[in-house]
């Protein structure tokens, strides 16, 4: 009869437990990619802005709001303050905006190297372009 070697229990229990401890060790020391969401909840800010201001009627006249804004750059200059206010409040408040229109644009300037999320909205008398990014 031939004699077989085994290998003890606790030697192959202490192997599984290496190899365990190498993968949590290198999942720290590697990290983990960042998930692609940070441009996706940009564009969704922005989409979700130009919608709800598409859809408000307007202050004075017009369709709507944004297609009050865009009729002349009298409207715009008269409507200016009260547009940037209510992109502010639609906005959570780590949000930077630019709204650009036909006869001007209202909000902050777009830092170089920032990720960007934009909508647009097609009105009568021209696009408004939506700009929002983390503060």
């Amino acid at each position: 009869m031939r004699e077989r070697g085994q290998l003890s229990l606790s030697v192959i229990e202490a192997g599984i437990g290496v190899v365990l401890v190498l993968a949590v060790a290198m999942g720290f020391a590697l990290g983990v990619p960042d998930p692609a969401t940070r441009e996706a909840q940009l564009e969704a800010y922005a989409d979700d802005a130009a919608t709800v201001l598409a859809g408000e009627v307007p202050r004075h006249q017009g369709a709507t709001r944004l297609a009050e804004v865009t009729r002349s750059p009298a409207t715009f200059d008269r409507e200016r303050d009260a547009l940037a206010r209510r992109v502010e409040r639609v906005l959570p408040a780590n949000l930077m905006y630019r709204v650009e229109t036909p006869h001007g644009t209202v909000g902050y300037p777009v830092p170089p190297g920032v990720t960007v999320g934009t909508a647009r909205v097609a009105t009568v008398n021209g696009d408004v372009t939506i700009r929002v990014w983390y503060a």
